[in-house]
């Protein structure tokens, strides 16, 4: 098991290339999650998504002004989990509707667009793409988001054990 270390950049490279592609090899399409209302594809595809948005290939603005938001990315910093229930400000209306045919399919293009935030977060660390919650961030924080964000979904359908996140309050 990958211990949960958000604050070292080789155990969130080590679970970005390995963890959550290894996780998420045994997921099944009827898997039922711990917590949420995701089904499995939506998961992945949630994840891919997440990926997207660190790269440029998928913009969202930010709604949150910029003094809470410099408050808020201090849980990137905070070795501690994402909560349960935890819902983006972007998803509250709802997932969007499933993109691929069908698991195995989300799941390679999660692993294409992983391997593409590995690459560009090498190629250009310095490029800033916009998050729904933190705003505007570089490879570094974004790889912070992504380790929690993807440990989070792997606890919530099972996938690995390992520490218990958080219930929202």
């Amino acid at each position: 098991m990958i211990p949960f270390d958000v604050n070292d950049a080789k155990v969130r490279e080590t679970f970005l290339r390995h963890g959550l592609p290894n996780g998420l090899a045994t997921l099944q399409e009827n898997a039922q999650p711990r917590w949420g209302k995701m089904a499995a594809q939506q998961m992945v595809e949630h994840l891919a998504w997440a990926f997207e948005l660190s790269t440029g290939r998928a913009q969202t603005d930010c709604s949150i002004p910029e003094a809470p938001r410099d408050r808020l990315k201090a849980f990137l910093y905070d070795n501690r989990p994402t909560p349960r229930e935890f819902m983006n400000p972007v998803l509250t209306a709802g997932l969007p509707s499933l993109s691929h045919e069908n698991l195995d399919v989300a799941r390679a293009a999660l692993r294409d667009e992983v391997d593409h935030f590995l690459e560009q977060s090498v190629s250009a660390p310095g490029s800033c793409h916009m998050h729904p919650l933190f705003g505007p961030m570089g490879a570094e924080e974004w790889a912070r988001v992504h380790f929690k964000h993807g440990y989070h979904h792997l606890l919530q359908f099972a996938l690995i054990d390992g520490i218990s996140a958080p219930t929202m309050i």
